[in-house]
């Protein structure tokens, strides 16, 4: 039995920011795996859906290339080489993130680790290890229905390793990763068709961006069911899926992908008999400092369900290891966090959206600018983009910027400072604005 000043399962990306750090402070930290070090984010989430983001990108600009006086010879689309390569960076991501573990001496059990006390571990082969403190990183994992024939289905995990694009596919969810996925295999040439319980999408972004989006969406061919739930999914014997559904017509398809909501990975973890407390969605519940009501265990990242975001989960990783281990007592702030949806066109915010500054502040000023790029221009595209400020009329600080457009995500996080630092609407005024660039709009709202 080997002992440790920290055990940290799961390698993810907080799970390997804090041992890092803590190993940096001088900690003897251990992590281990079950699957493959990165995580959700470098394995099978943000990094290798960008990349297919970026991938089906190029048919809007292949189709656009014409006007900017290029001749495009006739083009096809290799599903097997974009998801090859895609995987192969994946694998090169991995072996850095090992590498990086191996820099700071951090030992890696590649293999299932359970609590089986407040200080101790047991492997898959095993052998029980022990630490002073022990920080739980397992993630979240997707939700699939308990429905007749759910096995014919795949969830976010599975669709990166397809062996052929669907031509025709149903999206479960109304979140990012349904407005994702429906935008690449859209571009990708499949029909999409999305999915959801309720009648609306992407709840928590401002309406305006919201509506924008199914708006472009709907004309751009995809179609949405709202109100509607699945009831099962029978494979027929042409390979095809017959889906029957509540709250709509029954629809064909060839894959259906479910995308409606994320659990946290505490399952057999052994959370019961070191006394860990969970919440009602399964979550593990700490304390502002990461803490759980175990002294001796602390938990980061999704798997507390606050915020299901990477970038969150790698401030968390960061302030456990330099509160516990640094001697430099850290929170996170989770106020003005900026996020993003990679839909076609891509949307993201930060700050409070219009109703909730109505609702929070009560009077408030809103500046929209509703505009064509010049890029959708000169293509012959009537795509339009719209940016948004919400300010607070008794101070004039802007608490909120929205945008949805080509490449709002990059903009926004510029923007987020703003939001972050309490700048007013008086600062973006007095900036001069950067000509021609879409980003000037952001100081040209009046």
């Amino acid at each position: 039995m080997a002992h440790y000043d920290l055990i940290v399962i799961g390698a993810g990306s907080g799970g390997v920011r804090a041992a890092r750090v803590a190993a940096a402070h001088g900690a003897k930290v251990a992590i281990a795996e079950e699957h493959r070090v990165g995580g959700t984010c470098v394995i099978r989430g943000c990094v290798p859906k960008k990349l297919l983001v970026y991938g089906a990108h190029f048919a809007e600009d292949l189709n656009d290339a014409a006007m900017f006086g290029w001749d495009v010879p006739q083009t096809s689309f290799n599903w097997p080489v974009l998801r090859d390569n895609m995987l192969a960076e994946v694998g090169r991501l991995e072996g850095l993130y090992e590498q990086t573990m191996a820099n700071h001496d951090v030992t890696i059990f590649h293999e299932r680790a359970e609590l089986v006390g407040p200080n101790e571990i047991r492997l898959a082969s095993g052998s029980s290890h022990t630490a002073r403190i022990i920080c739980v990183a397992t993630g979240a994992s997707p939700l699939m229905p308990e429905i007749p024939g759910v096995e014919h289905a795949i969830s976010s995990n599975e669709v990166f390793h397809l062996n052929e694009l669907p031509k025709r596919i149903v999206i479960a969810g109304g979140g990012y990763i349904a407005n994702e996925f429906a935008g690449i295999f859209h571009q990708f040439g499949a029909h999409v068709t999305i999915v959801n319980r309720s009648d609306a999408i992407l709840r928590g972004y401002d309406e305006q961006l919201r509506d924008r989006l199914l708006q472009i969406s709907l004309a751009k061919g995809i179609d949405f069911k709202f109100n509607s739930t699945f009831n099962a999914i029978e494979r027929q014997e042409d390979g095809s899926l017959k889906i029957d559904m509540h709250g709509c017509d029954d629809i064909s398809a060839d894959q259906v992908l479910f995308a409606s909501g994320r659990r946290p990975n505490v399952a057999g973890l052994g959370l019961d008999a070191a006394g860990v407390v969970l919440g009602d969605n399964g979550e593990i519940k700490v304390d502002a400092d990461n803490r759980t009501n175990v002294a001796s265990i602390y938990a980061i990242g999704d798997v507390t369900d606050r915020v299901q975001l990477t970038p969150v989960a790698i401030r968390e990783g960061q302030a456990f290891a330099d509160s516990v281990f640094g001697g430099k007592p850290t929170r996170v702030d989770y106020n003005c966090i900026p996020s993003a949806v990679f839909s076609h066109p891509p949307l993201a915010g930060v700050g409070m959206t219009e109703s909730e500054a109505r609702n929070k502040l009560g009077s408030v000023r809103i500046y929209t600018s509703d505009f064509r790029p010049m890029k959708n221009v000169l293509a012959g595209r009537n795509e339009r983009s719209l940016y948004k400020l919400v300010v607070d009329e008794t101070t004039d600080e802007v608490v909120g910027v929205h945008m949805i457009g080509p490449d709002a995500p990059e903009l926004l996080q510029v923007a987020a400072i703003a939001v972050k630092a309490k700048l007013k609407k008086a600062d973006f005024d007095a900036t001069v604005a950067l000509h021609p660039s879409m980003a000037e709009e952001l100081v040209l709202m009046r």
